[in-house]
């Protein structure tokens, strides 16, 4: 594991096992699981199935039994475990700040464990708190026992990404939360995966939040098995079993849109391209479309404006700054509800979609919502005649 690393690595389970002494039948049992770099996993499952053991087995709070874990290809147990855990980041519900510590020394721990300069601690920690929304002069000497449980949670999540580690660890971190703070600091949580990309493993029995915040979702049951490992959309349409079905609750269509991510669904795809195009080859592929603009985007395929038919074919030589700015876009781990508000409210009947690095990664509009809708319903039709329900 890497020091500063960017991003974040793969972790695998291979057969691991952990039996407590005394305990009868394992707390986790032979767990194959293959969480990928950068995505959030998310362990979902009732209480007693194995969840918080195995994320703690991760950074060796918990010895394996048996069983073997890579984390960027690399065995755990060849990692010195103090080591290890000073490059994971780890975030458990209600903070676990300490409460004779300033806001500054809460996040710096493992920066000084680590024997970074003064310097850099001090502009890691005003870097850390503007990424998790706080204002450094206004937070950083505050203590904990001053702030909100939201607040107090971002600060968790500063502290656990102050030596920038590859893997971050979220025991039920939003559990003590009320609803309103709760949703807003999952949005928060996901707004900065779209600039740091982690690999984040979450703990949680909520399956909204599971659906809402996971790349994947790994359903467990006991005796610590998966009994399904999936993409939020894929579980919802096809639940593996019974069990899965039961621990969802009733779905319905509408309850999908609430929580199919966009990137989820099949995008719509716009002309194009740089500052640079020849405005008549643009013009050409505007033509084909029929729809009568595209789409200016910068180096890091980032939108920046959107430019006319009318306009191209007054333009000689290249593209260059024509066009009228792209003032909304949509995110693709935002929901297709939101996203249909958002459409609703803006001035154009199409709007840029964004991936990571904000790149742009297709487009949305009324009809490729109801595109989608129409998919989940047939989705969910097929499913309810496999398993001989009425449709």
């Amino acid at each position: 594991m890497a020091d500063g690393a960017a991003g974040g690595v793969p972790i695998e389970l291979r057969k691991v096992t952990k039996a407590f002494p005394g305990g009868g039948e394992p707390a986790v049992r032979e767990l194959d699981l293959h969480i990928p770099a950068g995505e959030i996993v998310v362990l979902l499952g009732p209480s007693g199935c194995g969840k918080t053991t195995t994320m703690r087995m991760i950074n060796r709070l918990i010895e394996p039994t048996s069983g073997d874990i890579l984390i960027g290809g690399r065995s755990s147990r060849d990692i010195d475990p103090d080591r290890l855990r000073r490059h994971i980041g780890y975030v458990i519900q209600q903070a676990g700040l300490f409460p004779h510590m300033t806001v500054a020394a809460n996040i710096a721990q493992v920066p000084r464990m680590l024997g970074w300069p003064r310097k850099r601690i001090a502009e890691r920690v005003d870097e850390l708190l503007t990424l998790v929304g706080l204002e450094p002069e206004t937070y950083r000497n505050s203590y904990p026992r001053r702030l909100s449980g939201g607040q107090q949670q971002r600060i968790g999540v500063a502290r656990a990404l102050a030596a920038d580690p590859p893997v971050l660890l979220m025991d039920e971190p939003f559990g003590a939360l009320d609803p309103i703070s709760r949703e807003r600091i999952q949005d928060e949580l996901l707004r900065l995966q779209e600039e740091l990309a982690k690999t984040i493993v979450f703990v949680t029995h909520d399956v909204d939040e599971a659906l809402k915040i996971g790349d994947h979702i790994a359903i467990m049951q006991r005796p610590g098995h998966v009994v399904q490992y999936a993409r939020p959309a894929e579980i919802l349409t096809n639940p593996a079993s019974d069990h899965v079905e039961q621990f969802l609750g009733g779905g319905s269509s509408m309850r999908l849109l609430r929580l199919t991510h966009v990137g989820d669904i099949e995008l719509d795809r716009i002309p194009y391209a740089s500052e640079d195009m020849d405005a008549r080859d643009l013009l050409r592929e505007v033509e084909l479309d029929g729809r009568g603009h595209a789409l200016i985007l910068d180096g890091m395929r980032r939108p920046l404006r959107w430019i006319a038919q009318a306009e191209l074919e007054g333009i000689q030589g290249p593209v260059g700054d024509a066009g009228e700015p792209v003032t909304v876009s949509i995110a693709h781990r935002m929901t297709l509800q939101d996203a249909l508000e958002t459409l609703l409210n803006a001035d154009t009947d199409v709007l840029p979609v964004l991936g990571r690095r904000r790149a742009y990664a297709g487009a949305l509009s009324l009809g490729t919502v109801q595109n989608a809708i129409q998919s989940i319903k047939a989705r969910e039709r097929e499913r309810r005649l496999r398993r001989g329900e009425a449709p």
